[in-house]
């Protein structure tokens, strides 16, 4: 082999290197970023339908929130599952189905006869929607070029808080009108199925594709990115097919074996993140409504503030995508990350003036959304390509089983040791998390994808 094929670029340095296109790249962040948004739509949910479902079936309301444990920790197994498959089949394929499923059972819950009936749907609803953000985050990180990965995934949560909002204005418009909490779940399904038939157009990973030794199919959509892209044409190399590592999730002990084993640290700190950063966010977004009704408010008004919270995340995002690139992925998720948790609590003591409990209410939905898309950005670039998948996915898995217990836990904690205390604990999971991360993790700012 001479020296100048050598020097050649890889063909998964190419598509890394492209200009940025929005008819492009910018047409697969859409996509994948609407499949981010109804994760963030049916979780939030949960919240909603915690206090409409109880008067239903005449519930407690603990009882009630294992509809919230039942959906994220189908979440859970979905998060795993979905990574792994899409390591297997490919992102493509992944991309898509995840939504299909999604939807089959939300239909399936808007029209449950009983409770339990509802929490199965749930849970499997969530197996379904579970996949979507390691499956997207995979897929537009791998078209995304170096340089504007970081701004790029961390601007994928903006699709969040529309979620987010969109979940709690359409159930106070729908709560104005009338009191069928199921057709809440119709209409979310309609929008989904849509993006499910959008998504059969997404090309497959060309990183995916080198790495399973399919060198003619991966060079075909490289060399379309180049056309498309207006990028000047340049000779790259391709892995023989032979030597090519494929993505291979093997058995659930064999895929945690290597997750662990590339490095125990690095996991160590992705797993303590997801789990610390997004269990404050999910107790704010199950518990809210609730709370705030408890204060005063009517309902309606409760879902329309906490409304006003998911949606002013937007300019969180904003934020984030601007200054993460600036200061890196360590500094920006260690302040952002422990000041959400400390006005959680702020918010909590207010609540005896449910006024100036909405205004802290909106600043901690600021904040948070700072410091939640550093953390899908961060920890997706922590694994090389043949782990990124099954790693973000096990890192996902576990903030979906801790979020989904957490509800429950928080229910019987706070009326012993208090609101504030309670959201106090959980931000003191956070701060040992950021220290494990300051200590262990490396920053990935501007770190080529292997």
């Amino acid at each position: 082999m001479s020296n100048e094929y050598r020097q050649l670029p890889s063909g998964a340095a190419v598509v890394q290197n492209l200009p940025w296109r929005w008819g492009v790249q910018g047409k697969i962040f859409l996509i994948g970023g609407l499949g981010f948004m109804f994760d963030a739509w049916d979780v939030t949910l949960n919240g909603a339908l915690i206090p409409l479902v109880s008067e239903e079936w005449g519930l407690e309301r603990s009882t009630a929130a294992l509809l919230s444990t039942a959906n994220l920790i189908g979440m859970a197994v979905g998060a795993f599952a979905w990574g792994t498959i899409a390591d297997r089949v490919g992102r493509k394929k992944a991309f898509a189905w995840t939504l299909l499923l999604f939807s089959l059972f939300t239909v399936a819950g808007a029209f449950a006869p009983s409770f339990e009936l509802f929490v199965l749907f749930r849970f499997l609803a969530g197996v379904g929607l579970g996949g979507c953000i390691p499956v997207d985050y995979a897929l537009v990180g791998e078209f995304t070029p170096a340089k504007a990965r970081g701004r790029v995934l961390t601007a994928m949560d903006g699709w969040w808080p529309i979620g987010a909002a969109l979940a709690f204005f359409v159930t106070a418009l729908i709560q104005l009108s009338t009191d069928n909490w199921r057709l809440i779940l119709l209409v979310m399904v309609l929008p989904a199925l849509l993006v499910f038939w959008v998504r059969q157009g997404v090309p497959e990973s060309p990183m995916y594709l080198i790495r399973q030794g399919q060198s003619r199919r991966a060079a075909e959509v490289i060399d379309e990115l180049v056309a498309r892209t207006g990028a000047e044409a340049t000779p790259y190399t391709l892995p023989d097919p032979q030597d090519a590592p494929r993505l291979s999730a093997g058995s659930v002990g064999e895929q945690l074996a290597k997750v662990w084993r590339y490095d125990w640290k690095v996991t160590t700190g992705a797993w303590s993140l997801f789990f610390s950063v997004l269990l404050v966010y999910y107790l704010a977004l199950t518990w809210m409504p609730s709370l705030l009704a408890d204060a005063g408010m009517s309902q309606v008004r409760s879902f329309f503030s906490t409304a006003g919270m998911a949606a002013v995340g937007l300019a969180g995002v904003a934020v984030s995508a601007l200054l993460v690139e600036r200061v890196g992925r360590k500094w920006l998720l260690g302040v952002s990350g422990p000041a959400s948790a400390l006005i959680l609590v702020i918010t909590s003591l207010m609540l005896g003036n449910p006024e100036v409990a909405v205004i802290w209410l909106l600043i901690f939905g600021f904040v948070v959304q700072i410091a939640i898309p550093v953390l899908y950005a961060y920890v997706s670039e922590l694994y090389p390509t043949d782990l990124r998948g099954s790693g973000f996915g096990w890192a996902s898995t576990f903030s979906r089983v801790g979020a989904g217990i957490g509800p429950l836990v928080f229910a019987v904690v706070w009326p012993v040791i208090g609101l504030a205390n309670a959201f106090l604990m959980a931000g003191a999971l956070v701060v040992a998390a950021v220290a494990w991360m300051a200590r262990f993790a490396p920053e990935t700012r501007g770190k080529v994808l292997h």
